[in-house]
């Protein structure tokens, strides 16, 4: 049965295109709102996917609907605006998938609620909605878009992983911005093989204990900037893993959660480096982690460098500044090579007694560590002495530095 249907959805995606002129008509301005939208082009056609057959209420799964609406806008070889209007509608694993006809980019305005369904055998991959093989496409709205991940947490376990909520796969030029993304079963956010990604002003949320939530995952990816988010989800706020090069992360605020991350990196063989990431101006609260470098032991020879972390707020955190190099397995050491990594005026409050600990490998200990103007202090209750460690680490010291260095 489940083949059966499989076969009627490809037959009804490769009917979209020919429905297109029929269906997709010009939607009055009162169905998109115009703070949303933007400035129109006057020539934008507007594929609302009520007109597709979807339907509101949340009850009725509509991912077929929202399938024949995107292909019939990206078949359309003029401006092309798919439009998900107020209203809550539930849909299962659905796919955006180009190269479309017209001219860039093609635009996805979210306004209303998108809740997923919750049957996890209904994802056979690890997306629940994905964006694929397009260059030049923008996602906006103050829509929000609902994993319902409660329904599934408590059977997570081990490498097991569930969808991501929005996935971006070989998407060159894209934006996704002001969207808000709520209890995702997996990631919140998954950006993968793609660049020249614009994620900004997004609102994301899950519980602190909801499991492998991160909230925007970067790999083998490009110039991708973060900007203007809060992240507040039960994993990292934002990792940037095998791959990841030329990555901007600016404005963000986070917190519950596990920080900013680079890595985990090692885990898998012939992963590929991470070089030249910037996290600026960014505010961390009452998360495990602040601003964190993770690599496995045992792992095959990779690098990350090229790293900054500089003006950052924190704000009882645990571990404010960490290197771990035997993430997930102290059996023997990590050859991932970490160098070139700056930290520069971070201040705030530890949640723990060591401020900074720098755990590197005995095999490829890291280079050219360099601290300038640190400035935290312990919030702990008990009165320990507050202290940094060091390992394997060759660390240069320029101003102030609260914990005291390591000797």
């Amino acid at each position: 049965m489940k083949s059966l249907g499989n076969a009627l959805l490809i037959l009804c995606v490769l009917a979209a295109s020919c429905e297109a002129k029929g269906l997709g008509r010009r939607a009055p301005a009162a169905t998109s709102p115009g703070r949303t939208a933007g400035r129109r082009d006057p020539n934008e056609k507007v594929f609302n996917v009520l007109q597709y057959g979807a339907k509101p209420g949340g009850k009725k799964d509509s991912a077929l609907s929202f399938i024949r609406a995107w292909r019939a806008a990206c078949n359309y070889r003029g401006p092309a605006r798919l439009l998900i209007p107020s209203g809550t509608f539930l849909i299962g694993a659905t796919i955006f998938q180009g190269p479309c006809q017209g001219p860039v980019p093609i635009k996805v305005q979210i306004a209303g609620t998108l809740k997923a369904v919750t049957d996890p055998s209904m994802y056979e991959e690890d997306f629940w909605i994905s964006f694929e093989n397009i260059n030049g496409l923008l996602v906006t709205g103050t829509g929000t878009v609902d994993g319902q991940g409660s329904a599934v947490w408590k059977y997570s376990s081990g490498d097991a992983r569930f969808p991501s909520s929005i996935k971006f796969n070989h998407v060159v030029n894209g934006i996704l911005r002001q969207i808000t993304s709520v209890n995702p079963m997996g990631f919140h956010i998954s950006i993968v093989l793609s660049q020249n990604i614009r994620a900004k002003n997004l609102h994301i949320t899950s519980p602190a204990t909801s499991p492998n939530t991160d909230g925007i995952h970067i790999s083998q990816s490009s110039q991708v900037k973060v900007s203007r988010s809060v992240i507040s989800t039960g994993d990292d706020c934002i990792a940037m893993i095998q791959g990841s090069t030329d990555i901007s992360v600016k404005k963000v605020t986070c917190g519950p959660g596990h920080g900013f991350s680079v890595g985990s990196l090692g885990k898998y063989p012939d992963e590929k480096d991470v070089r030249g990431v910037v996290v600026t101006n960014c505010t961390i609260r009452n998360a495990d982690n602040g601003v964190r470098i993770k690599t496995w032991g045992g792992s095959a020879p990779s690098q990350a460098s090229n790293i900054l972390f500089e003006d950052i707020i924190m704000d009882n955190v645990k571990n404010p500044i960490i290197i771990d190099q035997s993430y997930g397995s102290k059996s023997s050491p990590s050859r991932v090579k970490i160098s070139d990594v700056r930290y520069i005026n971070i201040r705030g409050t530890s949640a723990s007694e060591v401020g900074v600990d720098l755990q590197c490998s005995k095999t490829v200990p890291c280079e050219n560590l360099y601290f300038s103007n640190i400035n935290l202090k312990y919030s702990g209750q008990r009165k320990l002495p507050f202290s940094s460690t060091c390992t394997n680490a060759k660390v240069n010291y320029v101003g102030n530095q609260f914990p005291p260095p390591c000797r």
